[in-house]
């Protein structure tokens, strides 16, 4: 442990209790705003309910829609370890702000797309590069620095507005699409992004009185040596494989989820209804886990709620009715809320603070790459059978086998306290 994370962890507590409880709670609204409007709930969870019509207005496969996906979650993986290291080194102000505005001003621009499919793609790319800025990894880390004793809950707070974004956004952008059609839905999504997304940030997104920042481009031989040897370290390497298995399962049936209710006979409405409640199931257990985190080991929270989620799987590869499919959506929702909850925890308790965005970043790289590559199976799947079910079954077994690899992670390090419950 370096000087910088030893003055951490000595003034952490020091610093929860002389911050004002006003500070504090807007600097925890600024994330939740942000992450409400973020890449991770407005896009993700809207992208299906936009497959069909673009596939309509356009002519483009199912395949093709979700190539728009893989091009995002890929430059998302290319650049979040650079923006994890840039939230290291600078105040969260300098780079959340460019970030969301320029992810609001994309979202927007898809109103404009015209039948060049490259077009699609260009704008797709241009999300992708700016999107972990508006996620939680652009606020993790100074919520980390805000809360200490309560950070499992705080983190989980954060986790919430993901939540309900998710929740929220699929039936707002299925009516607007229903009542105005997909552009005005794209516009009005977009100018959300930068309504809620942007001023939050600007006025407070601020880190405590007396966080030092590492501000320069470099950092010490044995600083960048301690990072080299956590990416290969038997708890990161766990952590990433896990993950990477259940992104690739979990994206690929959400940026399907719409039109494999429809083509089982659901209405859109209904569909939408679903990825509601999937939603709904998320912010549930983000909240949920948040107190358990603060409770319980990471690990064991995390592998038995995926294997909830594994149970989702099960209720969607049989659902014929929107009974099933409404617990299908629960159940996969439970272990949805949970992986984003535990990972950042996990990182700080873990590795502390010191290279945390930029390992969190790394984290986010493996998950991004398997979400790219998920609905493009699943449109693939698709496309050449007809069916989603043999996909839907594999990936049923890769939420097991990462359920079973989190259980794996190892116990805290003793020269990492783990603060009690406040």
């Amino acid at each position: 442990m370096d000087t910088h994370e030893a003055l951490s962890l000595r003034h952490s507590l020091q610093r929860e209790a002389e911050c004002p409880g006003a500070k504090r709670g807007l600097v925890l609204l600024t994330a939740c705003s942000g992450v409400f409007v973020g890449f991770g709930s407005a896009f993700v969870f809207t992208f299906s309910v936009f497959l069909k019509p673009l596939s309509l207005a356009f002519g483009w496969t199912r395949a093709q829609v979700s190539l728009g996906f893989t091009v995002a979650a890929i430059t998302v993986a290319l650049c979040s370890p650079l923006i994890g290291r840039l939230l290291d080194r600078y105040p969260p102000q300098r780079i959340v702000v460019p970030c969301v505005a320029i992810y609001g001003l994309g979202f927007a621009s898809l109103a404009l797309l015209t039948r060049h499919f490259a077009q699609f793609l260009a704008v797709l790319f241009l999300i992708g590069i700016v999107a972990n800025g508006t996620t939680q990894l652009g606020y993790a880390r100074v919520v980390s620095a805000w809360f200490d004793q309560s950070r499992g809950r705080a983190l989980a707070a954060v986790m919430a507005g993901s939540g309900a974004g998710s929740m929220i956004f699929p039936p707002v952008a299925q009516m607007l699409i229903a009542s105005y059609g997909w552009r005005f839905a794209y516009a009005a999504l977009g100018g959300t992004v930068l309504v809620l997304g942007v001023p939050f940030a600007v006025l407070f997104l601020r880190e405590p009185p007396g966080h030092i920042w590492r501000r320069t481009g470099g950092s010490s031989l044995r600083a960048n040596s301690g990072t080299a040897a956590f990416l290969f370290s038997r708890a990161f390497l766990l952590l990433v494989s896990a993950l990477l298995l259940f992104s690739l399962a979990t994206n690929g049936l959400t940026a399907h989820l719409a039109p494999l209710l429809t083509d089982r006979g659901i209405s859109p409405a209904h569909s939408a209804a679903v990825l509601s409640v999937l939603g709904f199931a998320v912010l549930a257990s983000k909240l949920s886990t948040g107190y358990l985190l603060d409770r319980f080991f990471a690990g064991r929270v995390a592998a038995v709620l995926l294997l909830i989620c594994t149970g989702g799987f099960l209720c969607v590869i049989f659902a014929r009715s929107i009974a099933t499919a409404i617990l299908g959506a629960l159940l996969v929702g439970a272990g949805m809320g949970s992986e984003s909850d535990v990972t950042p925890y996990f990182l700080t308790r873990f590795f502390g603070l010191h290279s945390f965005s930029e390992l969190y970043g790394y984290t986010w790289s493996v998950y991004a790459c398997a979400a790219a590559l998920g609905p493009l199976l699943m449109g693939g799947v698709f496309d050449r059978g007809g069916s989603y079910r043999a996909a839907l079954i594999v990936f049923c077994a890769f939420v097991f086998i990462s359920a079973c690899l989190f259980a794996l992670l190892p116990k805290y390090p003793r020269n990492t306290p783990v603060e009690a419950a406040s």
